[in-house]
């Protein structure tokens, strides 16, 4: 078993204080979803943790199997088992989906470890079977010209590629149809097992449909200010983020 744990974690960018000492273990064969309003720093949480160096770590740390990570470059992330889908992914022209992946998959492997390209090809098909992705997809440049469904699609068949210990899947819902949402949740509960753990970041209940969580954290003010089950997210669809607010005695305006 590996864990992630966030430990009082500060954050801030351009001098403002967004995240305000999160707390969270992960454990893998674990989902955990994070909801909670715009701007309450859950998109900087899956920043801080994949390293970008846009957002400023001023206290706490992130361990990744008791090894403090704060101070890696986010290849040396993602080459201990961190993978991130981000929530507006960039295009890369020049370079195809199939060699942008087996990239990726060799840059963490010894010389004598490097996937072949029959083995490759095969299990690209397979994972791009399972997402209903036409094969012309892995011949695209990366992203380029996708419509938002196909780079949620793409961000999921890099996760079923990678294998990563954690998946840190930042609105992976955002934008898609009903049809879109139910491939995207299929992928993600095919990796689903002992070797993987997964922290959701998502407004909505309805993808919680149909990827049930372990944990449901409420994130409100730049902190986690609730934790609970599946039952947490089904109680925010009925009562929204001010039903939390008031029990907490948490001061909460809706944005307009």
């Amino acid at each position: 078993m590996s864990t992630l744990e966030i430990k009082d974690l500060h954050v801030r960018v351009e001098e403002k204080e967004i995240l305000k000492g999160v707390n969270l273990i992960i454990n893998t064969n674990e989902i955990h979803a994070i909801m909670g309003p715009n701007g309450t720093g859950k998109s900087t949480l899956s920043a801080a943790i994949m390293g970008n160096p846009n957002f400023e770590v001023t206290q706490g740390e992130i361990l990744l199997d008791g090894e403090n990570i704060l101070e890696l470059d986010v290849d040396e992330r993602a080459r201990l088992g961190l993978f991130l889908a981000m929530q507006y992914p960039s295009e890369i022209p020049g370079i195809t989906n199939a060699e942008f992946m087996r990239a990726a998959m060799n840059a963490g492997r010894e010389d004598d470890d490097k996937i072949g390209v029959m083995d490759f090809l095969k299990k690209l098909d397979e994972k791009m079977a399972l997402l209903n992705m036409h094969e012309d997809m892995a011949e695209r440049y990366l992203n380029e010209g996708f419509s938002g469904g196909e780079k949620k699609r793409n961000e999921i068949l890099q996760l079923l590629m990678l294998e990563p210990k954690f998946g840190i899947l930042d609105e992976i819902d955002s934008g898609l149809d009903i049809d879109a949402l139910k491939v995207v949740s299929k992928g993600i509960n095919a990796i689903r097992g002992e070797k993987f753990g997964a922290l959701i970041i998502t407004h909505y209940q309805r993808l919680l449909n149909y990827i049930t969580p372990d944990v449901v954290h409420v994130m409100m003010e730049g902190r986690v200010v609730m934790t609970g089950g599946p039952e947490l997210a089904a109680r925010l669809e009925l009562e929204g983020y001010h039903g939390i607010a008031k029990e907490l005695n948490i001061e909460y305006k809706e944005e307009a």
